[in-house]
């Protein structure tokens, strides 16, 4: 009996493992379409949370701050668009966005920084700085 569990829970964790590191490598670079400039994206829902409300205000506001001159010329830009509104779900489609998404697209690359963006926006906001300008510079 002892052994039946041991090995059901040694089941249960080599699973779990698989279906988290099937979810973590998904799709993180894929092919986009160019269009000669740095659009980053971030979709959300009408119902959001703290952690929701707080990646787009730190995504919008390194953007901002690291490339102002870029963000003027619209060589960047930053879009929130809420995937529950109609006039959201072609640029939704374009960025092959299936949900709540931080996405970076450009130079024919689009770079999901999703899991970055709520893993950091609130506990360390200058990390997710870090990762979206990792992301932004070689597309430039």
């Amino acid at each position: 009996m002892k052994k039946l569990f041991l090995l059901s829970f040694a089941l249960i964790m080599i699973m779990g493992g698989i279906s988290c590191n099937a979810q973590g490598a998904k799709k993180q670079e894929a092919k986009a379409v160019a269009t000669g400039k740095v659009e980053v994206y971030y979709f959300h829902f009408t119902r959001r949370c703290m952690t929701c409300n707080a990646v787009e205000a730190e995504a919008k506001k390194a953007i901002e701050g690291m490339y102002p001159t870029l963000v003027k010329s619209g060589k960047i830009t930053f879009k929130a668009l809420n995937l529950d509104d109609a006039s959201s779900k072609a640029a939704a489609e374009k960025c092959s966005a299936e949900g709540q998404s931080l996405l970076v697209i450009g130079g024919g690359k689009r770079i999901d920084l999703t899991s970055q963006g709520f893993m950091y926006a609130v506990s360390n906001p200058e990390k997710l700085k870090a990762e979206l300008k990792k992301a932004i510079d070689p597309l430039l």
